[in-house]
Protein backbone atom coordinates (compact mmCIF):
# COMPACT_ATOMS: atom_id res chain seq x y z
CA UNK A 1 0.00 0.00 0.00
CA UNK A 2 2.98 2.42 1.18
CA UNK A 3 4.36 1.38 -2.90
CA UNK A 4 1.18 2.58 -4.36
CA UNK A 5 0.58 5.99 -2.34
CA UNK A 6 4.46 6.79 -3.40
CA UNK A 7 4.21 6.03 -6.93
CA UNK A 8 1.36 8.60 -7.32
CA UNK A 9 3.11 11.55 -5.43
CA UNK A 10 5.36 13.62 -7.65
CA UNK A 11 8.68 12.34 -8.00
CA UNK A 12 10.18 14.66 -6.16
CA UNK A 13 8.09 13.55 -2.68
CA UNK A 14 8.68 9.84 -2.65
CA UNK A 15 10.79 8.46 -0.73
CA UNK A 16 11.33 5.17 -3.04
CA UNK A 17 13.21 1.97 -0.88
CA UNK A 18 17.04 2.40 -1.70
CA UNK A 19 19.11 -0.29 -3.57
CA UNK A 20 20.60 -2.68 -1.60
CA UNK A 21 24.36 -1.91 -2.33
CA UNK A 22 25.47 -5.96 -2.13
CA UNK A 23 22.48 -6.08 -4.76
CA UNK A 24 23.95 -3.02 -7.14
CA UNK A 25 27.56 -4.45 -7.06
CA UNK A 26 26.43 -7.87 -8.34
CA UNK A 27 24.50 -5.97 -10.86
CA UNK A 28 27.15 -3.91 -11.74
CA UNK A 29 30.00 -6.66 -11.83
CA UNK A 30 27.52 -9.44 -14.06
CA UNK A 31 27.18 -6.80 -16.42
CA UNK A 32 30.62 -5.32 -18.07
CA UNK A 33 28.90 -2.41 -19.79
CA UNK A 34 27.40 -1.25 -16.34
CA UNK A 35 30.75 -1.53 -14.82
CA UNK A 36 32.76 0.60 -17.49
CA UNK A 37 30.46 3.37 -16.67
CA UNK A 38 32.50 6.40 -14.70
CA UNK A 39 31.25 7.03 -11.07
CA UNK A 40 28.94 10.15 -12.02
CA UNK A 41 27.00 8.02 -14.60
CA UNK A 42 26.77 4.97 -12.35
CA UNK A 43 24.87 6.86 -9.46
CA UNK A 44 23.06 8.45 -12.08
CA UNK A 45 22.32 5.21 -13.22
CA UNK A 46 21.14 4.18 -9.86
CA UNK A 47 19.04 6.69 -9.25
CA UNK A 48 16.72 5.84 -12.28
CA UNK A 49 16.48 2.64 -11.46
CA UNK A 50 15.39 3.42 -7.65
CA UNK A 51 12.04 4.94 -9.03
CA UNK A 52 11.80 3.20 -12.22
CA UNK A 53 11.24 0.42 -9.50
CA UNK A 54 8.62 1.89 -7.72
CA UNK A 55 6.88 2.51 -10.69
CA UNK A 56 7.02 -0.38 -12.54
CA UNK A 57 5.08 -3.69 -11.61
CA UNK A 58 6.86 -6.93 -12.46
CA UNK A 59 5.26 -10.11 -13.27
CA UNK A 60 6.42 -13.49 -13.94
CA UNK A 61 4.72 -15.62 -16.27
CA UNK A 62 4.59 -19.94 -16.31
CA UNK A 63 5.50 -20.13 -12.55
CA UNK A 64 8.42 -17.77 -13.35
CA UNK A 65 8.92 -15.75 -10.11
CA UNK A 66 10.97 -12.05 -10.29
CA UNK A 67 13.25 -12.24 -7.55
CA UNK A 68 14.37 -8.06 -6.82
CA UNK A 69 18.28 -8.99 -8.19
CA UNK A 70 16.27 -9.95 -11.56
CA UNK A 71 14.13 -6.31 -11.60
CA UNK A 72 17.27 -4.33 -10.67
CA UNK A 73 19.08 -6.22 -13.35
CA UNK A 74 16.03 -5.24 -15.86
CA UNK A 75 15.81 -1.71 -14.34
CA UNK A 76 19.57 -0.87 -14.79
CA UNK A 77 19.37 -2.01 -18.79
CA UNK A 78 16.31 -0.20 -19.16
CA UNK A 79 17.20 3.00 -17.96
CA UNK A 80 20.82 2.67 -19.41
CA UNK A 81 19.58 4.44 -22.86
CA UNK A 82 18.35 7.41 -20.56
CA UNK A 83 21.34 8.13 -18.72
CA UNK A 84 22.24 11.12 -20.88
CA UNK A 85 19.21 12.01 -22.75
CA UNK A 86 17.04 14.88 -23.24
CA UNK A 87 13.60 15.47 -22.07
CA UNK A 88 10.55 14.21 -24.09
CA UNK A 89 9.82 17.39 -25.46
CA UNK A 90 13.25 17.90 -26.43
CA UNK A 91 14.22 19.95 -23.78
CA UNK A 92 17.05 19.59 -21.37
CA UNK A 93 16.67 18.72 -17.97
CA UNK A 94 17.80 19.54 -14.91
CA UNK A 95 16.30 16.74 -12.78
CA UNK A 96 17.46 13.16 -14.19
CA UNK A 97 14.15 11.22 -12.56
CA UNK A 98 12.22 13.42 -15.29
CA UNK A 99 13.99 10.97 -17.93
CA UNK A 100 11.77 8.62 -16.56
CA UNK A 101 8.75 10.08 -18.33
CA UNK A 102 9.80 8.17 -21.83
CA UNK A 103 8.23 5.15 -20.07
CA UNK A 104 5.38 6.82 -19.16
CA UNK A 105 2.73 5.25 -21.14
CA UNK A 106 3.04 1.65 -19.84
CA UNK A 107 3.71 -0.08 -15.74
CA UNK A 108 3.68 -3.65 -16.03
CA UNK A 109 6.67 -5.90 -17.18
CA UNK A 110 5.87 -9.53 -17.86
CA UNK A 111 8.70 -11.40 -17.51
CA UNK A 112 8.48 -15.37 -19.28
CA UNK A 113 11.29 -18.19 -17.95
CA UNK A 114 12.26 -17.99 -22.09
CA UNK A 115 11.23 -16.98 -25.31
CA UNK A 116 7.75 -17.30 -26.73
CA UNK A 117 6.10 -18.13 -29.85
CA UNK A 118 3.19 -15.86 -30.90
CA UNK A 119 0.81 -16.65 -33.74
CA UNK A 120 0.63 -13.50 -36.86
CA UNK A 121 -1.05 -12.18 -39.08
CA UNK A 122 -0.25 -10.79 -42.44
CA UNK A 123 -2.60 -9.37 -45.22
CA UNK A 124 -0.27 -9.18 -48.46
CA UNK A 125 -1.14 -6.98 -51.56
CA UNK A 126 -2.98 -9.31 -53.10
CA UNK A 127 -5.55 -9.50 -49.75
CA UNK A 128 -4.21 -13.19 -49.22
CA UNK A 129 -3.93 -13.56 -45.27
CA UNK A 130 -0.97 -15.39 -44.27
CA UNK A 131 -0.41 -16.83 -40.65
CA UNK A 132 2.45 -17.76 -38.95
CA UNK A 133 4.77 -17.99 -35.54
CA UNK A 134 7.26 -15.74 -34.22
CA UNK A 135 9.48 -16.57 -31.50
CA UNK A 136 10.35 -14.12 -29.67
CA UNK A 137 13.16 -12.86 -26.72
CA UNK A 138 10.57 -9.63 -25.76
CA UNK A 139 8.10 -7.56 -27.24
CA UNK A 140 7.31 -3.59 -26.74
CA UNK A 141 3.46 -2.47 -27.31
CA UNK A 142 2.39 0.76 -27.64
CA UNK A 143 0.59 2.45 -24.81
CA UNK A 144 0.55 -1.01 -23.51
CA UNK A 145 3.12 -3.52 -21.28
CA UNK A 146 6.17 -5.16 -22.03
CA UNK A 147 7.72 -8.72 -22.38
CA UNK A 148 11.20 -10.04 -21.54
CA UNK A 149 12.29 -13.49 -21.88
CA UNK A 150 14.53 -13.94 -18.87
CA UNK A 151 17.11 -16.38 -20.35
CA UNK A 152 17.95 -13.66 -22.43
CA UNK A 153 18.27 -11.05 -20.09
CA UNK A 154 20.20 -13.77 -17.95
CA UNK A 155 22.97 -13.83 -20.01
CA UNK A 156 23.05 -9.88 -21.37
CA UNK A 157 26.82 -9.81 -19.99
CA UNK A 158 27.93 -12.63 -22.25
CA UNK A 159 25.95 -11.70 -25.18
CA UNK A 160 27.53 -8.08 -25.10
CA UNK A 161 30.32 -8.80 -27.16
CA UNK A 162 27.65 -9.87 -30.33
CA UNK A 163 25.87 -6.79 -29.53
CA UNK A 164 22.68 -8.03 -27.90
CA UNK A 165 20.61 -7.15 -25.56
CA UNK A 166 17.18 -7.76 -25.55
CA UNK A 167 16.25 -5.01 -22.75
CA UNK A 168 17.89 -2.59 -24.97
CA UNK A 169 16.63 -3.27 -27.51
CA UNK A 170 12.72 -3.35 -26.49
CA UNK A 171 12.85 0.05 -24.23
CA UNK A 172 14.59 1.89 -27.23
CA UNK A 173 11.33 0.62 -28.95
CA UNK A 174 9.53 2.41 -26.45
CA UNK A 175 11.79 5.70 -27.03
CA UNK A 176 10.54 5.29 -31.06
CA UNK A 177 6.99 4.84 -30.27
CA UNK A 178 6.97 7.85 -28.07
CA UNK A 179 4.53 10.26 -29.34
CA UNK A 180 2.89 8.50 -32.01
CA UNK A 181 -0.80 8.57 -33.44
CA UNK A 182 -3.30 5.33 -31.97
CA UNK A 183 -2.36 3.13 -34.89
CA UNK A 184 0.70 4.17 -35.86
CA UNK A 185 3.73 2.11 -36.00
CA UNK A 186 7.31 2.74 -34.88
CA UNK A 187 9.66 3.81 -37.88
CA UNK A 188 13.13 4.16 -36.19
CA UNK A 189 12.81 7.97 -36.29
CA UNK A 190 11.96 8.64 -32.62
CA UNK A 191 11.96 11.98 -30.98
CA UNK A 192 15.13 14.25 -31.54
CA UNK A 193 16.14 16.66 -28.99
CA UNK A 194 16.64 20.25 -29.84
CA UNK A 195 19.15 21.90 -32.00
CA UNK A 196 20.00 17.95 -32.85
CA UNK A 197 23.75 17.73 -34.42
CA UNK A 198 23.96 21.71 -34.85
CA UNK A 199 19.53 21.85 -37.05
CA UNK A 200 18.11 24.60 -36.76
CA UNK A 201 14.73 23.16 -36.80
CA UNK A 202 13.06 19.75 -36.24
CA UNK A 203 12.39 19.17 -40.14
CA UNK A 204 16.14 19.47 -40.70
CA UNK A 205 16.48 17.22 -37.87
CA UNK A 206 14.57 14.54 -39.21
CA UNK A 207 16.02 14.78 -42.49
CA UNK A 208 19.45 14.16 -40.92
CA UNK A 209 18.34 11.79 -39.02
CA UNK A 210 16.21 9.64 -41.67
CA UNK A 211 18.79 10.13 -44.31
CA UNK A 212 21.87 8.74 -42.46
CA UNK A 213 19.44 5.81 -41.07
CA UNK A 214 18.47 5.36 -44.64
CA UNK A 215 21.84 4.57 -46.36
CA UNK A 216 23.28 2.94 -42.80
CA UNK A 217 20.02 0.26 -43.26
CA UNK A 218 20.64 0.17 -46.89
CA UNK A 219 24.16 -1.01 -46.47
CA UNK A 220 22.99 -3.41 -43.09
CA UNK A 221 20.52 -4.85 -45.87
CA UNK A 222 22.98 -5.35 -48.53
CA UNK A 223 24.89 -7.27 -46.70
CA UNK A 224 22.46 -9.68 -45.46
CA UNK A 225 21.35 -10.31 -48.98
CA UNK A 226 25.07 -11.03 -49.84
CA UNK A 227 25.52 -13.20 -46.85
CA UNK A 228 22.38 -15.28 -47.38
CA UNK A 229 22.68 -15.43 -51.44
CA UNK A 230 26.06 -15.43 -52.26
CA UNK A 231 27.53 -16.69 -49.18
CA UNK A 232 29.16 -13.82 -48.35
CA UNK A 233 31.09 -12.60 -44.88
CA UNK A 234 27.50 -12.36 -42.74
CA UNK A 235 27.53 -8.97 -40.79
CA UNK A 236 27.96 -8.89 -37.30
CA UNK A 237 24.70 -7.83 -35.61
CA UNK A 238 21.46 -10.41 -36.05
CA UNK A 239 19.95 -10.17 -39.43
CA UNK A 240 16.81 -9.11 -37.88
CA UNK A 241 17.75 -5.68 -37.94
CA UNK A 242 17.32 -6.18 -41.84
CA UNK A 243 13.54 -6.92 -40.98
CA UNK A 244 13.12 -2.97 -41.08
CA UNK A 245 13.85 0.18 -39.94
CA UNK A 246 12.33 0.10 -36.74
CA UNK A 247 13.91 -3.06 -35.89
CA UNK A 248 17.24 -1.40 -37.60
CA UNK A 249 16.86 1.21 -34.83
CA UNK A 250 16.86 -1.23 -32.19
CA UNK A 251 19.08 -4.03 -32.75
CA UNK A 252 21.58 -1.08 -33.72
CA UNK A 253 21.32 0.49 -30.39
CA UNK A 254 21.74 -2.66 -28.27
CA UNK A 255 25.22 -2.64 -29.70
CA UNK A 256 25.68 0.68 -29.23
CA UNK A 257 24.99 0.59 -25.49
CA UNK A 258 26.56 -2.99 -24.74
CA UNK A 259 29.51 -2.57 -27.09
CA UNK A 260 30.42 0.86 -28.51
CA UNK A 261 33.73 0.11 -29.55
CA UNK A 262 32.67 -2.71 -32.18
CA UNK A 263 29.84 -0.90 -32.83
CA UNK A 264 32.03 2.27 -33.50
CA UNK A 265 34.10 0.43 -36.09
CA UNK A 266 31.18 -1.72 -38.20
CA UNK A 267 28.74 1.76 -38.15
CA UNK A 268 30.73 4.79 -37.94
CA UNK A 269 28.21 6.61 -39.45
CA UNK A 270 25.76 5.79 -36.69
CA UNK A 271 28.26 6.64 -33.93
CA UNK A 272 27.18 10.81 -34.27
CA UNK A 273 23.95 10.22 -34.53
CA UNK A 274 23.38 8.07 -31.49
CA UNK A 275 25.65 10.47 -29.43
CA UNK A 276 23.54 13.24 -31.04
CA UNK A 277 20.33 11.73 -29.36
CA UNK A 278 21.12 9.94 -26.50
CA UNK A 279 24.11 11.86 -25.22
CA UNK A 280 23.60 15.62 -26.67
CA UNK A 281 26.30 17.00 -24.53
CA UNK A 282 29.33 14.49 -25.12
CA UNK A 283 31.93 16.37 -26.40
CA UNK A 284 32.64 15.84 -30.13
Amino acid sequence: MIDLIQRWLPRVLRRPTPVPDPLWRRTLAEHPFLAGLDTSAQARLRALCTHFLLEKEFHGANGLVVTDAMALAIAAQACLPLLHMHGTSGERVRDPLKLLDWYGDFVGIVVQPGAVVARRKTTDRAGVVHHYDEVLAGEAMDRGPLMLSWEDVANAGERAQHGHNVVVHEFVHKLDMHGMQMGDAPDGAPPLPRGFMGTRSRADARSVWRQTMQASYDRFCEAVAMAERFGGEPPWLDDYAAREAAEFFAVTCEAYFVNRPRFAAEFPELMPLYDGFFDPDRPR
